[in-house]
């Protein structure tokens, strides 16, 4: 197979791909031209590993800007009803724009929390998968869950939850039809402890780990607002962490969505448990729920990723621009320019996504590695000393080359299976249908 060599980068220098992998990365001396390479010319540019979004609902991009005042409980109970009206072919629809989206913003590998399945369909969880195929980048595909109405003391109305045995039967078909563990990855993901019930958590994790061979990675919203830790002290008189260990939910095949409100000793346990957290600044700005205390649990141990949340909540929908806001949230959060580094959040939205996600192949631009390569135009920010500074502080970008595993899904800055135009207003004339 030809070797497709990418020359001229300002940092970090040249990237050699062959077969999918990164097979060398240096200066010139360290990938010296061979006889039919295909060169890449990105002069002047900035390359890193294609980020990993590790938080994610797809589906939520038909629904941008409902809610816009509300906090978490408020916009859920606002847009269930929104979402209930939902069919296959508007999730595929929203699935498609925001995946091209994400990859535009320099993302090859996305976790996709989907936990609505209207009038029981799960033909979703299907359509999730083509979606992805089309634009090109891997998914992780949480196999969401809700089984708690609001008649039985939960939050979301009962047209929107679904039994528990259908949704075990469905999770098995979906890891079935579609996990490979490289491409498309089935996670078990129950949403959140004010929506499932507790024999669900059990099931589900029992389930992931006994699956297949080394088990699956779990996933479920906990600690993003103040309303989901009264609810769960009043109902049941423990606080969201300790009904998380309570129900098996804690070790390194687990992560976890937003991690808001905990405190010193849970970040510590988690950090012991390796438990991972999916950051997602944007959505918790916007929804008033708090920041995550991302250095503690980086110093603690635990992974840190960073997420989008779907466009109802962080509608640019970009991941690129979620490692600036996380840097400022956390700044703001102690007082302390030095509480996180532009390095640190590029490390959370790569190597820290990959480790929440259970994968040690992608997210470094590292020989052995997957060739998931993000090309950054890198000739705004010639003036700056420090390019990775430059990058993450300056202006908001999109990539203008985007490879996973070596196959390039964004050229020149467009997507290269896609019309976006055109799936865009496919998907306005589809939003439309909502309004009413």
């Amino acid at each position: 197979m030809t070797r497709l060599v990418l020359r001229g980068a300002r940092w970090p220098g040249d990237v050699a791909v062959e077969d999918g992998w990164i097979t060398a990365v240096g200066d010139v001396a360290s990938v010296p031209a061979l006889p039919g390479d295909e060169v890449l010319r990105v002069d002047g540019d900035l390359l890193t590993a294609g980020l990993v979004n590790t938080h994610h609902h797809l589906y939520q991009r038909i629904t941008r800007g409902w809610a816009a005042n509300s906090t978490l409980f408020g916009w859920l109970t606002t847009l269930y009803p929104v979402w209930a009206g939902l069919d296959a072919d508007d999730v595929e629809a929203a699935a498609t724009v925001a995946l091209a989206e994400l990859a535009l913003s320099g993302c090859t590998t996305a976790a996709d929390h989907h936990y609505l399945v209207p009038r029981g369909d799960d033909s979703v969880f299907d359509r999730l998968v083509v979606a992805a195929r089309r634009v090109g980048v891997r998914l992780h595909l949480a196999r969401g869950s809700m089984d708690l109405g609001e008649s039985a003391g939960g939050l979301p109305p009962d047209a929107v939850v679904e039994d528990l045995d259908a949704i075990l039967a469905s999770t098995e078909r979906v890891v079935a039809a579609h996990h490979d563990g490289v491409d498309v990855t089935v996670t078990v993901a129950p949403c959140s402890p004010f929506s499932v019930t507790p024999q669900l958590m059990r099931s589900s994790a029992e389930l992931a780990r006994a699956v297949v061979p080394g088990g699956l990675q779990l996933h479920t919203h906990l600690a993003e607002t103040l309303d989901e830790e009264r609810d769960a002290l009043a109902r049941f008189g423990r606080r969201p962490l300790d009904l998380l260990e309570d129900w098996g939910w804690l070790g390194d095949d687990v992560w976890l969505a937003h991690g808001i409100h905990f405190d010193d000793d849970e970040v510590a346990r988690l950090g012991a448990a390796r438990t991972g957290v999916a950051h997602c600044p944007s959505s918790n700005a916007r929804l008033g729920a708090g920041t995550c205390r991302v250095a503690d649990l980086r110093r603690a141990g635990a992974p840190v990723g960073l997420g989008v949340d779907g466009s109802a909540s962080s509608e640019p929908g970009s991941l690129f621009g979620e490692l600036r806001q996380a840097l400022y949230a956390a700044r703001l959060r102690r007082l302390d320019p030095t509480e996180l580094t532009a390095a640190d959040v590029l490390d959370a939205a790569t190597r820290g996504g990959a480790a929440c996600l259970g994968r040690d192949d992608v997210g470094a631009l590292q020989v052995g590695m997957r060739a998931d390569v993000a090309v950054w135009p890198g000739e705004d920010l010639l003036d700056t000393p420090d390019p990775l500074a430059g990058l993450v502080l300056g202006p908001d970008r999109s990539v203008r080359h985007l490879l996973v595993g070596g196959r390039r899904v964004v050229v020149d800055g467009e997507l290269a299976g896609l019309d976006l135009r055109a799936a865009r207003a496919d998907l306005a004339r589809r939003a439309s249908r909502l309004f009413a």
